[in-house]
């Protein structure tokens, strides 16, 4: 409104001024039509006006110019873009990255769980080794203490027909008698092979030193034509079974002879040297 008030006043100033340089009055009803006119010229012209005025504010674009603002236009785009997708990529990677974490726990709880059944199936190994081992020694150990049990009651069943062949050896007897004694002879033979077999020895150890591990001595004889403490008489013969003693022979020591002399420790063997090698 300002504006057009502003159009008014110099449109009215503009007609008195024309009025007095011409010196002609003006009926009161023309000077109403001619601002009438000012002012429909003012508003029409007012747009006008305007647009000069952006135009003139607004410079014009060259071509290199405009090419330049398109391209930073198009980079600001990209970059958007970019911007955009790059923090796409980067939730996507710490996704990613989660996933390979949990992956990596999985891996080292599946490995952890392998290696505790690897170390849990070889220690079930060797607890069926020894247990193995175990039994098969039990069962050998069951075997020779039923073994040496049922030996041990054969033993003076030996005794006896060692005592008969001798005493049957020592008288006269018929040629049919002999026979019989013969075969008794043959199955002590017999039973004696089944002793060897199952490891079982006997001990006679007339003439040896006394060892008192496997002898057990019964009395004492002075003979001084022999080492001191040296087996004279065997009584009753002794058995041994894979080095175990299953019964100590009964026997009579010497003494008064002259003491043992000490057995010579053996000598190792001597190291063959080295030959001289010519080049």
């Amino acid at each position: 409104m300002s504006a057009r008030n502003d159009h008014t006043e110099a449109a009215a100033a503009a007609a008195s001024a024309d009025a007095e340089e011409k010196d002609v009055k003006i009926p009161v009803e023309a000077a109403d039509e001619a601002t009438e006119a000012v002012e429909t010229e003012a508003v029409q012209a007012a747009p006008e006006q305007a647009d000069q005025a952006n135009a003139e504010e607004t410079p014009t674009m060259t071509e290199e110019e405009m090419v330049e603002a398109a391209i930073r236009a198009g980079e600001q785009a990209a970059n958007d873009d970019f911007k955009l997708k790059f923090e796409q990529v980067q939730d996507e990677l710490a996704q990613v990255r989660a996933e390979l974490d949990a992956a990596a726990e999985a891996r080292d709880a599946a490995e952890a769980k392998a290696a505790d059944a690897v170390d849990r199936t070889a220690r079930l190994q060797a607890d069926w080794e020894n247990f193995r081992r175990r039994t098969a020694a039990e069962r050998l150990a069951e075997r020779e203490r039923a073994t040496e049990k049922l030996v041990c009651a054969l033993l003076p069943v030996v005794d006896d027909i060692e005592r008969a062949i001798d005493h049957a050896r020592s008288q006269e007897l018929a040629d049919d008698f002999k026979q019989f004694v013969d075969g008794v002879d043959a199955v002590h033979a017999k039973l004696m092979s089944v002793f060897e077999h199952e490891g079982v020895e006997p001990i006679d150890p007339a003439g040896e030193p006394f060892d008192p591990l496997e002898h057990q001595a019964v009395g004492r004889v002075e003979d001084p034509d022999v080492y001191d403490e040296t087996v004279r008489d065997v009584y009753q013969k002794g058995y041994r079974m894979a080095d175990h003693i299953l019964r100590a022979a009964m026997v009579t020591v010497t003494y008064g002879g002259a003491k043992r002399p000490a057995p010579e420790p053996e000598e190792a063997p001597e190291e063959a040297a080295p030959e001289d090698t010519e080049e």
